[in-house]
């Protein structure tokens, strides 16, 4: 009798472990069915007026040129990520603003609590944001995110948060001095665990610049640059801006970079482009 019961009691067993097996592989089924969808928010526009400091050499020289500043907000059945934030909101309702040097004149025409509300979100929805760099023109937003775990590399992290960088560019700093849930990275990171979001290291621009592959069902794998480019001329010829913390760095993220592009078959969005700006849909219509 004992031997039956136990028999039984391992059958018994045997079932609902694959009952439980096969309710999960159902839920991952159906999640894979759910596409992600990107929306693409207005961060601003940068004028540049000194685009000679894009080049080592003077391949720009006495140019100048508009750059688009987009943010990129990916919705994926197991949360939000905002990929970078844009200018300072401080310059909503602002005449342009031109740095004291006077290589750039920014301005902004809305916020991110604005852009997010045309889509039915609030920066309370937003699970996770990633910054490309922490540069002042790809950070303006992130202040208003104080819920979202900041996925940074350690590199950027600690660079960012130096006594050296809170003196000499504040404003950058204070941008993320008052994000709280941090989850540092160090190289490539698999967002979701599924490979359709996937934050690349792409060293160089910064000392933890990063790049973000998206793939979508529709519209195909996309690969966002960051600042790792910032021209189609920038990815052409490889020119490295002279700002750059690393050029050996930015050249060999430039070989990793396309590497990976040239494996996933992704189309390359150099975010600063305008021409790549317009071709994907801007918000509140989504990209799928």
């Amino acid at each position: 009798m004992k031997k039956i019961v136990i028999l039984l009691f391992t059958v018994f067993s045997f079932v609902a472990c694959k009952k439980d097996a096969k309710q999960e592989q159902d839920v991952v089924e159906e999640i894979k069915k759910v596409p992600l969808k990107l929306y693409m928010f207005d961060g601003g526009t940068v004028q540049v007026n000194m685009l000679g400091i894009f080049a080592q050499d003077d391949a720009y020289k006495d140019q100048s040129k508009t750059f688009a500043d987009a943010i990129y907000l990916i919705q994926h059945p197991k949360g939000n990520i905002l990929w970078d934030a844009g200018l300072s909101e401080d310059l909503i309702d602002q005449k342009p603003f031109t740095t004291p040097e006077g290589a750039f004149t920014v301005s902004r025409k809305a916020g991110i609590e604005e852009q997010l509300k045309s889509i039915g979100l609030t920066p309370k929805d937003i699970n996770y944001l990633a910054l490309s760099h922490t540069h002042f023109d790809h950070s303006g937003s992130a202040s208003k995110l104080t819920d979202a775990t900041w996925i940074v590399q350690e590199e950027e992290y600690n660079y960012v948060t130096s006594e050296e960088q809170q003196t000499a560019n504040k404003a950058n700093y204070d941008a993320i001095k008052d994000l709280k849930n941090i989850k540092k990275i160090n190289g490539d990171f698999d967002v979701f665990g599924d490979g359709s979001i996937v934050i690349v290291s792409t060293p160089g621009h910064t000392p933890g610049h990063q790049s973000l592959f998206v793939d979508l069902d529709m519209t195909g794998p996309l690969f966002l640059t960051g600042d790792l480019y910032h021209m189609e001329e920038s990815r052409t010829h490889h020119r490295v801006p002279v700002f750059n913390h690393d050029v050996d760095q930015t050249l060999t993220s430039m070989e990793v970079f396309e590497k990976y592009a040239e494996q996933k078959g992704a189309r390359v969005i150099i975010q600063h482009s305008q021409n790549d700006y317009n071709t994907l849909n801007p918000a509140p219509e989504p990209n799928l």
